[in-house]
């Protein structure tokens, strides 16, 4: 009877062009596009070797989780893991924390559409734009994951032509030695490369941590992918040269062009920047793309909810109508579910306009450094079973077991540095608390289990 409420099934409907789109776009987003501002503020240029150092980290734990994808490719992803090598209480938080943080994550994303449609209407309430949004991406992710697919793939290749273009702009503005503010040496005239020194640098490299959310849905992609053991371990390879490229190289290129220390928080530091330099013309494209990147990453984090809630119903960690799927394979409660949560921003920003956006991002981060946390404690258990067993592992992850421990200290100092800055201290005071919900969350699924 089970087997009858578990099908039609998940289709692997995702085919590598989406699945390396998918990839490439989950490391360009909002934290990148709007949240750098706050980054460069604190780290000033030396932003750049925040996200280097952010993006090496991320990329050995993409390694982790990737091990286990490739052995094992199943929607819910690190919460399966987590469940079967760690115990029954880790995947269920993971899983169940994996959810809220990404639904903080999509709100964070509406928030920044009302923002950045201001740009050009700035008489429509930001609250309206968030309603448009959620409505049209919801109605698409209900049609099938081929759907998802393809609207990842050309939000991407948007982000991603865009980033490219820009760089190669902004080298030719310096080459040609322009006549504004754009040098080389603003990457260090204005109170040196490191101008609130290494304390401003590691503050930074806490905020930064936002960008990187949600670059494990890669992961969760494994359950619908076609050929998981080729196009999973392509994907997460290429995370490493991305980071270079997409961030450091950015960054690079802004912090050259205008004084970092005239970045205002009033707008994306991408399209204040080229208004600042007198092309208006590419600040209007900047303001499309980056439109366009909280878009597909408000897309990808009602995709990647609605498999997590899939996975927990199949795990008994969430109501078994869950695990229902629509005839073309789509878990249309769990896309409704997680679409209608995030409703509540468009509240937040009908009452706060332009206050919401930092919050949400404080939240995100505590809320990822939990998952990345239980995707490096589960592999070292994954990978001690394995080599118990003498198991073939087809996708190793490199410099096992020193580089899990690197990554726990990192994880700890991310969070010791986000109790330093005023408006993230909320956010690690509710960690614990959030934490103990899950916890009791958790009891009481095993005690209705015993009834």
């Amino acid at each position: 009877m089970q087997e009858k409420e578990a099908s039609p099934a998940l289709r692997r409907g995702l085919k590598n062009r989406h699945l390396q789109m998918i990839a490439l776009g989950g490391a360009i987003g909002t934290g990148l596009f709007y949240g750098s501002a706050s980054t460069i503020a604190l780290a000033g240029p030396a932003v750049m070797l925040a996200y280097l150092l952010g993006g090496i980290m991320i990329f050995f734990i993409m390694r982790m989780l990737g091990e286990m994808a490739v052995d094992e490719p199943v929607s819910g992803s690190f919460s399966h893991y987590a469940g079967k090598y760690w115990g029954d209480f880790p995947g269920f938080l993971s899983g169940w924390n994996y959810w809220f943080n990404y639904i903080i994550v999509s709100m964070a994303e509406l928030a920044a559409v009302g923002i950045y449609m201001n740009f050009w209407l700035p008489d429509l309430p930001q609250w309206l734009s968030a309603l448009i949004c959620l409505a049209v991406i919801t109605a698409l992710n209900l049609t099938n994951v081929r759907a998802y697919g393809e609207m990842e793939f050309w939000m991407a290749l948007v982000k991603i032509s865009a980033i490219v273009l820009m760089i190669g702009l902004g080298g030719w503005l310096l080459v040609t030695g322009a006549p504004f503010p754009a040098n080389v040496s603003n990457l260090w005239e204005h109170g040196g490369f490191l101008p609130n020194g290494w304390w401003g640098f590691f503050l930074g490299t806490a905020v930064v941590m936002f960008s990187f959310g949600g670059i494990e849905l890669i992961g969760i992609t494994a359950g619908e992918a076609e050929d998981p053991d080729r196009t999973i371990p392509q994907a997460i390879n290429q995370v490493i040269w991305r980071i270079l490229i997409f961030y450091v190289g950015t960054m690079a290129v802004l912090m050259a062009l205008w004084p970092w220390n005239e970045v205002g928080m009033e707008a994306s530091p991408f399209v204040q920047i080229f208004q600042n330099i007198g092309i208006p013309a590419a600040a209007h494209i900047l303001n499309f793309v980056v439109l366009t990147a909280a878009i597909s990453v408000y897309n990808s984090a009602i995709y990647s909810n609605s498999r997590m809630l899939y996975g927990l119903a199949q795990r008994g960690d969430a109501p078994q109508v869950l695990r229902s799927l629509s005839v073309r394979g789509v878990p249309v409660l769990g896309i409704l579910i997680s679409s209608g949560i995030t409703l509540i921003v468009v509240f937040l920003n009908y009452f706060f306009p332009g206050d919401v956006f930092l919050y949400l991002i404080s939240i995100a981060i505590c809320a990822a450094v939990i998952s990345w946390t239980t995707i490096v404690v589960t592999h070292l258990k994954f990978r001690r079973k394995m080599e118990r067993e003498g198991a073939h592992i087809k996708f190793r992850a490199p410099f096992y077991p020193w580089i899990n421990y690197a990554c726990l200290l990192f994880l700890a100092g991310v969070v010791f540095m986000m109790a330093q800055l005023p408006g993230m201290q909320l956010a690690v005071l509710i960690l614990p608390a959030w934490l103990l919900v899950l916890w009791l969350g958790y009891r009481s699924k095993k005690r209705r289990e015993k009834e």
